[in-house]
């Protein structure tokens, strides 16, 4: 670990460091000079100071015996034992990263009455469940869904732990990461592994003009949470293979400072995640009105309307329907993007798209570097005839 130290008896306060930091890092406060949080560590004001007060130094961190911490832990989603997909992909990425160190994959399984349930994961090639199956574990609560984890965790010592970047997942990992002040990168759309069994995370950064590599090298577990959608799913065998153990937890463990008064069931919706088509309205759309189009057109191909950013901010879309890191990670069979230049932010969340056809007057824009298909030409030309065309009895069978 780094960091810049300035020996205040050695600054004479001449203000060369703040002149020449690029980033607006260097600040005098009551009589001192100070490091802000915008320092990028370039060392330029260590070069600009003449009077050498500001040094580099390198802090010694105590590495973990990576020995001791093998396999990868898989957190299993569920409601009411209804197995979340996302556990699938993770299971099946798990799978993957193990050829690597012929290690095994584990998952730990929290609710009441799952143990049914619990036996379908070892039809995906996990070596062992553990199942931590009580009353007070029926819904979902953060407090004691750590406890849980964080005793799995202390038993088993995996060296990853990978959680779906679900509502319940975005909840729980940063909870159980802290407990045992190790890193955790969240959003994950690929994950890597080396053979000295650190996890290289990669996610989109700096408004996913970036995809950054994240390690954490000096600490485990290494805790990562993984966009639904993004990975293939394991595929199920035809015997089923691995072990389940039951644990418990001490009585004081299952006290929670969360009370449920009541739970309502929601109507079930197929959200744009699910849908196996989807039509894209984009920037190139002008007006509000204008969605009926694309609305016809996913009408008529089965399938669901979706949107970029800017339209949802505008309020003409909702916010459920948005595409991107900033929304939802989608894996159709099809989906085709309309006016929809092709931002990363936006690619990143659609990339996995089984086929992708993209319409834009722009022969230029990004889209049509991840298309499939590309059309060429004004939007507003192009989907009334291809609508035409479904209508007269193209086969668009999906």
């Amino acid at each position: 670990m780094s960091t810049i130290r300035i020996n205040k008896q050695l600054c004479n306060l001449c203000g060369d460091c703040i002149k020449f930091c690029p980033f607006g890092a260097m600040e005098q406060i009551n009589g001192e000079i100070q490091i802000n949080a915008s320092c990028k560590m370039c060392k330029l004001c260590i070069k600009s100071c003449p009077q050498n007060a500001i040094n580099f130094e390198i802090t010694f961190v105590e590495q973990v015996d990576k020995s001791d911490w093998k396999g990868i832990l898989i957190y299993v989603e569920h409601d009411e034992g209804n197995i979340h997909p996302v556990t699938y992909e993770l299971i099946g990425k798990a799978r993957e990263l193990m050829k690597t160190t012929g290690q095994k994959v584990y998952a730990i399984f929290i609710g009441n009455q799952i143990h049914e349930q619990a036996k379908e994961l070892l039809f995906y090639g996990v070596e062992k469940v553990f199942v931590y199956d009580s009353e007070e574990l029926k819904h979902f609560r953060v407090d004691i869904y750590a406890n849980a984890v964080e005793d799995c965790i202390n038993s088993l010592k995996p060296s990853v732990v990978l959680i779906g970047a679900t509502s319940v997942g975005r909840s729980l990992a940063p909870r159980v990461a802290t407990r045992f002040r190790t890193g955790l990168t969240a959003d994950c759309t690929t994950l890597e592994m080396r053979e000295n069994t650190d996890l290289v995370q990669i996610r989109p950064a700096f408004g996913g003009n970036i995809m950054a590599q994240i390690l954490t090298q000096n600490h485990r577990p290494q805790f990562a949470t993984v966009r639904y959608k993004v990975m293939d799913a394991a595929p199920r065998a035809e015997h089923a293979t691995g072990t389940i153990e039951e644990c418990i937890l001490p009585a004081h463990k299952l006290q929670s400072e969360i009370t449920i008064k009541s739970v309502y069931k929601r109507e079930e919706q197929i959200g744009i995640t699910d849908a196996q088509v989807l039509v894209v309205a984009g920037r190139g759309i002008k007006s509000k009105q204008d969605l009926a189009m694309i609305e016809e057109l996913a009408s008529l191909l089965g399938g669901q309307i979706a949107a970029t950013r800017p339209l949802i901010e505008q309020g003409w879309v909702n916010y459920k329907r948005q595409i991107g890191l900033s929304g939802r990670t989608v894996k159709p069979k099809l989906i085709i993007t309309c006016g929809v230049s092709g931002a990363i932010q936006f690619v990143a969340g659609m990339e996995k798209a089984e086929q992708i056809m993209a319409i834009n007057i722009d022969a230029d824009a990004p889209i049509f570097s991840v298309a499939n298909y590309g059309f060429i030409g004004d939007l507003y030309i192009i989907i009334p005839q291809l609508i035409d065309l479904i209508k007269g009895g193209i086969d668009v069978a999906i």
